[in-house]
Protein backbone atom coordinates (compact mmCIF):
# COMPACT_ATOMS: atom_id res chain seq x y z
CA UNK A 1 0.00 0.00 0.00
CA UNK A 2 1.37 3.59 -0.94
CA UNK A 3 1.90 6.18 1.59
CA UNK A 4 -0.18 8.86 1.13
CA UNK A 5 1.56 12.54 1.11
CA UNK A 6 0.72 14.59 4.22
CA UNK A 7 -1.30 18.07 3.70
CA UNK A 8 -0.75 21.24 2.52
CA UNK A 9 -0.89 24.10 4.32
CA UNK A 10 -0.90 27.15 2.68
CA UNK A 11 0.47 29.63 5.22
CA UNK A 12 -0.09 33.45 5.40
CA UNK A 13 3.38 34.03 6.35
CA UNK A 14 6.77 32.74 7.26
CA UNK A 15 9.77 34.01 9.02
CA UNK A 16 12.95 33.52 7.26
CA UNK A 17 15.29 31.46 9.22
CA UNK A 18 18.58 33.39 10.98
CA UNK A 19 16.20 36.40 11.39
CA UNK A 20 13.48 38.20 12.91
CA UNK A 21 12.24 38.95 9.01
CA UNK A 22 8.62 37.51 8.06
CA UNK A 23 7.33 37.43 4.32
CA UNK A 24 4.21 37.31 3.17
CA UNK A 25 2.92 36.59 -0.70
CA UNK A 26 3.54 39.43 -2.58
CA UNK A 27 6.60 40.30 -0.93
CA UNK A 28 9.91 40.54 -3.10
CA UNK A 29 12.99 38.00 -1.67
CA UNK A 30 16.23 37.25 -2.17
CA UNK A 31 17.23 33.49 -2.98
CA UNK A 32 20.66 31.82 -2.49
CA UNK A 33 22.68 31.17 -5.88
CA UNK A 34 24.02 27.42 -6.55
CA UNK A 35 27.21 29.22 -6.98
CA UNK A 36 28.18 31.13 -4.00
CA UNK A 37 30.33 33.62 -6.53
CA UNK A 38 27.00 35.17 -7.68
CA UNK A 39 24.52 37.73 -6.62
CA UNK A 40 21.20 36.21 -5.47
CA UNK A 41 17.95 35.61 -7.40
CA UNK A 42 15.40 37.78 -6.70
CA UNK A 43 12.08 36.88 -6.90
CA UNK A 44 8.71 37.77 -5.37
CA UNK A 45 6.29 35.33 -3.12
CA UNK A 46 3.02 34.22 -4.58
CA UNK A 47 2.33 31.19 -2.09
CA UNK A 48 3.82 30.20 0.95
CA UNK A 49 2.79 26.12 2.21
CA UNK A 50 4.21 23.85 4.47
CA UNK A 51 4.77 20.18 4.17
CA UNK A 52 5.48 17.22 6.04
CA UNK A 53 3.82 15.16 9.06
CA UNK A 54 4.05 18.29 11.60
CA UNK A 55 4.13 21.45 8.31
CA UNK A 56 7.46 21.96 9.14
CA UNK A 57 8.76 21.82 5.71
CA UNK A 58 8.15 25.31 4.35
CA UNK A 59 8.44 25.73 0.33
CA UNK A 60 7.27 29.21 -1.47
CA UNK A 61 6.10 29.30 -5.03
CA UNK A 62 7.79 31.73 -6.68
CA UNK A 63 7.55 34.51 -9.77
CA UNK A 64 11.47 35.18 -10.92
CA UNK A 65 12.66 38.23 -11.72
CA UNK A 66 15.80 38.16 -14.49
CA UNK A 67 18.66 40.38 -14.75
CA UNK A 68 19.44 42.06 -17.84
CA UNK A 69 22.73 39.34 -18.38
CA UNK A 70 20.08 36.42 -17.30
CA UNK A 71 18.11 37.84 -20.18
CA UNK A 72 18.10 37.21 -24.61
CA UNK A 73 20.04 39.83 -25.93
CA UNK A 74 21.79 40.15 -22.28
CA UNK A 75 22.85 44.11 -20.62
CA UNK A 76 22.62 47.10 -22.50
CA UNK A 77 24.10 50.00 -21.81
CA UNK A 78 20.88 51.77 -20.32
CA UNK A 79 20.27 49.10 -18.14
CA UNK A 80 20.66 50.10 -14.67
CA UNK A 81 22.77 47.96 -11.86
CA UNK A 82 19.63 47.22 -10.11
CA UNK A 83 17.25 46.76 -12.89
CA UNK A 84 15.10 43.18 -12.95
CA UNK A 85 12.42 42.24 -15.50
CA UNK A 86 9.47 40.05 -13.81
CA UNK A 87 9.33 37.35 -15.82
CA UNK A 88 6.71 34.80 -16.56
CA UNK A 89 9.00 31.99 -15.30
CA UNK A 90 7.11 30.82 -11.91
CA UNK A 91 8.60 27.95 -9.57
CA UNK A 92 7.89 26.50 -6.09
CA UNK A 93 11.73 26.24 -3.67
CA UNK A 94 12.55 25.49 -0.06
CA UNK A 95 12.04 28.04 1.97
CA UNK A 96 15.61 27.83 3.76
CA UNK A 97 16.86 28.99 0.13
CA UNK A 98 15.43 32.71 0.92
CA UNK A 99 18.30 34.99 2.33
CA UNK A 100 16.45 38.00 3.01
CA UNK A 101 13.33 40.51 1.98
CA UNK A 102 14.27 43.01 -1.25
CA UNK A 103 11.91 45.89 -2.61
CA UNK A 104 10.93 45.85 -6.35
CA UNK A 105 10.52 49.25 -6.89
CA UNK A 106 8.61 50.80 -10.75
CA UNK A 107 11.01 52.70 -12.55
CA UNK A 108 9.31 56.05 -11.70
CA UNK A 109 9.49 55.18 -7.89
CA UNK A 110 12.57 53.88 -8.06
CA UNK A 111 14.49 57.79 -9.79
CA UNK A 112 12.63 59.19 -6.62
CA UNK A 113 14.33 57.04 -3.70
CA UNK A 114 16.39 59.46 -2.13
CA UNK A 115 19.39 57.03 -1.48
CA UNK A 116 19.53 53.42 -2.88
CA UNK A 117 20.18 50.38 -1.13
CA UNK A 118 21.27 47.23 -1.39
CA UNK A 119 17.74 45.36 -1.05
CA UNK A 120 16.39 48.16 -3.42
CA UNK A 121 15.71 46.74 -7.02
CA UNK A 122 13.64 48.71 -9.89
CA UNK A 123 11.89 46.73 -12.58
CA UNK A 124 10.14 48.53 -16.23
CA UNK A 125 9.89 45.51 -18.10
CA UNK A 126 8.31 42.42 -18.07
CA UNK A 127 10.13 39.45 -19.92
CA UNK A 128 8.66 36.45 -21.46
CA UNK A 129 11.39 33.82 -20.72
CA UNK A 130 10.18 31.32 -23.83
CA UNK A 131 10.19 33.62 -26.73
CA UNK A 132 13.25 36.45 -25.00
CA UNK A 133 10.84 39.31 -25.55
CA UNK A 134 10.09 42.09 -23.50
CA UNK A 135 6.40 43.90 -22.28
CA UNK A 136 6.52 46.57 -23.74
CA UNK A 137 8.96 46.34 -26.50
CA UNK A 138 9.56 49.66 -26.82
CA UNK A 139 10.33 53.18 -24.27
CA UNK A 140 10.91 56.84 -24.59
CA UNK A 141 14.29 57.52 -25.84
CA UNK A 142 16.38 60.70 -24.41
CA UNK A 143 19.63 62.50 -25.28
CA UNK A 144 21.00 62.61 -28.69
CA UNK A 145 22.32 59.24 -28.16
CA UNK A 146 18.71 58.18 -28.64
CA UNK A 147 19.18 55.85 -26.08
CA UNK A 148 16.62 55.00 -22.76
CA UNK A 149 17.43 56.77 -19.37
CA UNK A 150 20.09 54.88 -16.84
CA UNK A 151 19.14 55.65 -13.68
CA UNK A 152 22.64 55.12 -12.74
CA UNK A 153 24.43 57.65 -15.21
CA UNK A 154 23.84 61.75 -15.03
CA UNK A 155 21.83 63.71 -17.57
CA UNK A 156 21.86 67.20 -18.27
CA UNK A 157 19.08 69.54 -19.65
CA UNK A 158 20.15 71.34 -22.58
CA UNK A 159 19.09 75.18 -21.93
CA UNK A 160 18.67 75.94 -25.39
CA UNK A 161 16.16 73.04 -26.25
CA UNK A 162 15.25 71.54 -22.99
CA UNK A 163 16.15 68.17 -23.92
CA UNK A 164 17.96 65.57 -22.15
Amino acid sequence: MAKSRPPKRILDSYTIKGSDKVIKPGDCVLMKAADASKPPYVARVETIEATGARGTNARVRVRWYYRPEESKGGRRPFHGSKEVFLSDHYDVQSADTIEGKCNVHSFRSYTKLDSVNAEDFFCRFEYKSATGCFVPDRIAVFCKCEMPYNPDDLMIQCEECSDW
